[in-house]
């Protein structure tokens, strides 16, 4: 019996002593030399799962860069040097990957470095809690590479040049096959692009679009300040008329008890008479900072890129006509084109300038005391809410939490019940808000309208591909698809009741918020602008569909054909009758 324990203690030590000799080895220079590059492919491996590229495309997307990868590593004896000079590459990795994991598919877009510089950090904290999986994924890749970087260059660890030469040999074969991959891939597939198509130059190429961009929003009060709709009113000066857009955040009108969803979540909007809902309504972009903007000027998806830096908010058109304008945000400054539109009103107010986080109900005693306190006849008001943005369940009073239970909000399919519930708690929110903002409106016993619109939707593990959240760089229905409402005040009625005739009427057909909401709003005050178009305004007999765009990552109107929407997302606009083109 004890020559068995033994044994068995000699047997142990044994296999203590390979597992330590297997440490030992996996910390030398040698091994770096071959693991850190396929350590930077990772990424590379997942998007050949996630696109839809050619089979050429995706093969030259591991094989190309993992030559250079190698190359790069054999440059230099001081194996830690180089690892820590990659940082950078280790970053855009990092980045790719919990994109992939938070999307499912697409490379890191334009729109979503914009985002990482437009987005609080309080929304960025709620965000990342909840990606618990996939930073600690990246954590375990890359920390490690890194760490034995400084390892190296503190001891003056050196790699073998047996290892150095091999790993160029690997690396020239590497980017051969890359090479030729990437001709076979423009022989065979036309529309391949290397710039759109090859990772990590194409993250790369669209972090300098980003750093442009920003550039661009920079330099905004410099090249619009020329720039005039050239205005004119047409009504009497001595009628009283209030007119108040509610811009919603993240809500989808597919949550909406008013446009057919099952549960109760507009208890208070669905009594309301006077009410007009436009259920065939899309939004031509799926993130804020570029759907806003163009719900506040004559700006859509076909001159956004072109135009947004250079043009000006329908603020100005109302304050070059007298009005008293507002821009009452319940969200952050972020030194975007939102800012800057929204700071050309005669008034603006942001509720979270001092840091704390505020309901949106509170825009709503805002504009009551703007309205009471107003010494023009005429007001214009823009209420920016923040709606249905997650973390959802933060978004409202804990006593209104109507749909329970709402409390675990971590990014899962498992928690997707619960997440929805909490979502319609803030759509049932939203509900009391908007509806307040009529109340106070109809008290006036005045001509008055509200119109509401949110920026884009949201997705909620809705299909097989469980996308979560927004923003994403391919849409989907769900992130496009978004509540169009109006409410006018008997008055209102009285005084114009044909453009309230025309609004009905046309309340069955395909809109689109970014190209049809500047107009109407122009046609429902009376206002003459050469920006104006009929055929584009709700409230005119001569309205027409627009046709469905999307303004994708690099600003290009593409059909919504091009813009990536899957089968799933056809499906879902041919149940509720909204034309793909």
């Amino acid at each position: 019996m004890q020559t068995n324990n033994t044994q068995h203690d000699i047997s142990g030590k044994k296999t203590r002593s390979r597992f330590m000799a297997v440490l030992r080895r996996m910390t030398w220079p040698a091994v770096m030399v071959y693991l850190f590059p396929l350590l930077l492919i990772v990424p590379n491996i997942g998007l050949s799962i996630t696109e839809y590229n050619s089979v050429w495309a995706k093969l030259c997307n591991i094989f190309l860069p993992a030559g250079v990868y190698f190359l790069l590593v054999s440059l230099s004896r001081r194996i830690g040097r180089t690892i820590l000079l990659m940082i950078p590459l280790m970053i855009l990795a990092a980045f790719q990957i919990v994109l992939l994991y938070l999307y499912g598919e697409s490379i890191i877009a334009i729109d979503m470095y914009m985002n990482v510089v437009t987005t609080n950090a309080g929304e960025v904290s709620e965000l990342l809690g909840n990606l618990k999986i996939a930073i600690a994924t990246v954590l375990v890749l890359y920390l490690p590479p890194i760490a034995i970087g400084v390892l190296f260059c503190v001891r003056h660890r050196h790699a073998p040049l047996a290892a150095l030469q091999r790993a160029r040999r690997i690396g020239i074969g590497a980017v051969i096959c890359g090479v030729v991959l990437m001709c076979v891939a423009y022989a065979f597939a036309p529309r391949y692009n290397i710039r759109r198509e090859f990772f990590p130059y194409n993250v790369i190429e669209n972090l300098v679009t980003a750093i442009r961009r920003g550039v661009e929003s920079y330099n905004y009060h410099r090249t619009s300040a020329t720039f005039s709709y050239h205005v004119t009113p047409t009504r009497d000066k001595d009628l009283r008329e209030v007119y108040v857009v509610v811009i919603g955040e993240t809500s989808r009108a597919d949550n909406w008890e008013i446009f057919g969803y099952g549960r109760p979540t507009n208890p208070l909007l669905s009594k309301r008479t006077n009410l007009i809902v436009f259920p065939r309504t899309l939004s031509e972009i799926n993130t804020t900072h570029k759907s806003v903007p163009m719900l506040l000027s004559h700006l859509n998806s076909e001159n956004f890129g072109e135009e947004v830096a250079s043009s000006r908010s329908i603020f100005s058109a109302f304050n070059d006509c007298g009005y008293q304008t507002a821009f009452i945000s319940n969200q952050r400054r972020n030194h975007s084109y939102i800012d800057y539109y929204g700071e050309e009103a005669r008034t603006v107010e942001f509720l979270t300038d001092g840091g704390q986080n505020v309901m949106d109900v509170e825009l709503v005693d805002h504009m009551n005391h703007l309205i009471e306190t107003s010494p023009s006849n005429k007001i214009f008001i823009v209420l920016h809410t923040y709606g249905s943005h997650f973390e959802y369940r933060k978004r409202y009073p804990a006593s209104m939490a109507h749909f329970t239970p709402e409390k675990n909000t971590e990014a899962s399919r498992m928690n997707r019940q619960q997440l929805i519930n909490a979502y319609d708690n803030t759509i049932r929110y939203t509900d009391m808000v908007v509806d307040s903002v009529i109340a106070s409106l109809d008290r006036l016993d005045i001509p008055a309208a509200m119109v509401y619109v949110s920026d884009h939707g949201e997705d909620l593990f809705d299909d097989s591909r469980n996308r979560f959240l927004h923003s994403s760089p391919v849409p989907t229905y769900w992130q496009i698809h978004v509540p169009f409402v109006m409410w006018m005040s008997d008055e209102y009625s009285e005084h114009f009741p044909d453009i309230v005739r025309n609004l009905k009427a046309n309340s069955g057909y395909d809109i689109s918020s970014s190209q049809n909401l500047f107009h109407t709003l122009i046609d429902m005050t009376g206002l003459r602008t050469p920006y104006h178009s009929e055929s584009s305004s709700l409230a005119s007999p001569q309205f027409q569909e627009p046709s469905r765009r999307y303004l994708n990552d690099y600003n290009e109107s593409v059909s919504l054909e091009e813009s990536g929407l899957r089968e799933q997302d056809i499906r879902e606009l041919k149940r509720n009758s909204i034309s793909l083109h």
